[in-house]
């Protein structure tokens, strides 16, 4: 049986609607009423580690979605308190979606990652790190007024879809040789001139807006910090990631002249 945490969130239902007819799935939310359908559904919540024993209780494999929580001091507590609960009930393995650098930076967004990389690892059971890049669904150009802005300063991203970090989970829950590993996922590298450019339209270097989650993820393309590439995603899917690129071409080309 897979068990999936945090299934109401958007890549919790990604991954089930990948599994549906790949063998027995669990959806454990904090919520039942928001659980996806059609499938077995346990309540289990962060918060509350003794819901968690009963919601992974008999899981072989278990994907333990990162949790929302903001505060990294919270978010390690949620995460270890699930971690616990899947080693106190004996689950199979546990599958966790990490991101992309936990294992080098321990400051930050990436602290809760690498505090429950190391908790999986101190547990003794068998894992696999599914480390995720930013995604590219949160970053795809828009066209207005004839031209796409940015404040990236022209440098890539390693951005991938959450639809193939879906696939990527679905097919490292089921596939074998998948368990002691850690993978380092990153799309294919794309910037917001050559979108521009594959659109035709005019490209505009804007400054920063106010101090924000995206003026910090800006500063942090143009410092070349979301240019790292790997095969590891391409690798797992069996074929490549979708680009951007291909994204907006579908989207937009029939309003480009």
């Amino acid at each position: 049986m897979i068990v999936i945490s945090a299934a109401s969130g958007a890549f919790g239902r990604l991954v089930i609607d990948n599994l549906r007819t790949r063998g027995d799935v669990v959806a454990v939310v904090r919520d039942p009423e928001r659980a996806p359908e059609g499938v077995p559904v346990r309540r289990g919540d962060y918060d509350d580690p003794a819901s968690l024993r009963v919601a992974f209780e008999g899981a072989g494999r278990l994907l333990l979605i990162s949790s929302p929580e903001l505060d990294s001091a919270r978010r390690i507590g949620q995460h270890l308190a699930a971690v616990a609960a899947a080693k106190d009930v004996g689950v199979g393995a546990i599958v966790f979606t990490s991101f992309l650098g936990a294992d080098t930076a321990a400051t930050g967004m990436t602290e809760a990652y690498l505090a429950t990389e190391r908790a999986i690892l101190d547990s003794g059971l068998p894992y696999t790190l599914l480390r995720h890049p930013f995604y590219s669904d949160a970053f795809v150009p828009q066209v207005s007024d004839g031209a796409i802005t940015s404040s990236t300063g022209g440098r890539g991203l390693n951005t991938a879809f959450r639809s193939d970090l879906a696939v990527a989970a679905a097919n490292v829950l089921t596939g074998e040789g998948h368990l002691g590993q850690a993978y380092d996922f990153t799309g294919p590298l794309w910037s917001y001139p050559e979108v521009a450019t594959a659109l035709g339209v005019t490209y505009r270097e804007l400054p920063d807006a106010d101090p924000g989650p995206m003026s910090w993820i800006s500063a942090q393309v143009r410092a070349g910090a979301l240019e790292r590439q790997t095969p590891d995603l391409e690798r797992v899917l069996g074929r490549p990631a979708e680009t951007v690129i291909s994204r907006v071409l579908g989207r937009h080309l029939p309003r480009v002249p």
